[in-house]
This record gives structure tokens, sequence and C-alpha cells, in this order.
């Protein structure tokens, strides 16, 4: 599961979120993918200050977008959770996790996830892009 910055960061530069993305799209990592999460992505991707620093246009965001719809497994969300977190709108990235049954929730911002979470969950784990990918690389390129 890809959080919002995930997405942000990979547009902007070549890092770990860009080969994650990457990952995702020679079907080596499966995406999931809800309704609220890509209007989310939609929302934040286009706004006009992202949109110079990406030095794309919306329609190139709106093809993007349309790729991720594709490639990623849609989820429908049958359970909520409510983790209080302190952004309550990062829930629905919980709900998409854990009904799509992903192992990771991948995030620049760990502390939005963690801090005051009262959900405790045991198997999905929330890592940053970076720690994603040494675990992804330590079973699958050694």
């Amino acid at each position: 599961m890809l959080d919002t910055t995930v997405l942000y960061q990979a547009l902007r530069s070549q890092g770990a979120s860009y080969y994650i993305l990457s990952l995702v799209r020679q079907g080596q990592i499966e995406m999931v993918l809800s309704t609220a999460v890509l209007f989310e992505y939609q929302e934040v991707l286009s706004r006009p200050a992202n949109l110079r620093q990406f030095d794309l246009k919306k329609t190139q965001i709106e093809s993007f977008l349309a790729f991720i719809s594709y490639i990623a497994k849609p989820v429908a969300i049958h359970f909520t959770y409510k983790p209080n977190l302190r952004d309550e709108t990062d829930n629905k990235f919980i709900e998409l996790a854990l009904n799509g049954q992903a192992d990771y929730l991948i995030t620049s911002n760990i502390v939005d996830f963690k801090n005051r979470a009262e959900l405790k969950l045991a198997t999905l784990k929330i890592v940053t892009p970076a720690k994603f990918l040494k675990i992804w690389r330590q079973k699958h390129e050694n």
C-alpha cells in the first residue's frame, strides 16, 4: 500500500519511491488501491504547486493515475478501522491496507501512522520507502 507521499516523491526524483513504483510497474510488487485513496492521489498530485514542481500538466497526472488504476489491485472497503491517527484523513490508508491484506504500508510519514494510533496492527508493517527497499532487496536480490 503506497501512501500519497510515495507517489509524490516518485514524481519528483529517482530515489527509493521511484524505484518502488518501477517495481509495481514491472509487476514485482502488487499495489492495492481504493476509490478514496485514488481521489486523494488525484487531489494532492494535481495541485498547481505540485504540478510546477513535477514540471507536468494536469492531463499527465490524470494519465499517470489512470495507469496506476489499471495496474493496482482494486480493493473494496468492507470494514473500516479507526486507529485514531493524528490526521483522521489517514484512516483510509489503514483501511485500504487491511482490507487489501497488504503486508506493508509504505510512507514517508511514519509518525502520522504510529503516533497516538490506538489500533494495534499485528501483521501490517508501516515503513519508509528506503526501509521497504532494504527489506525487498534482501529477499529478492541476494
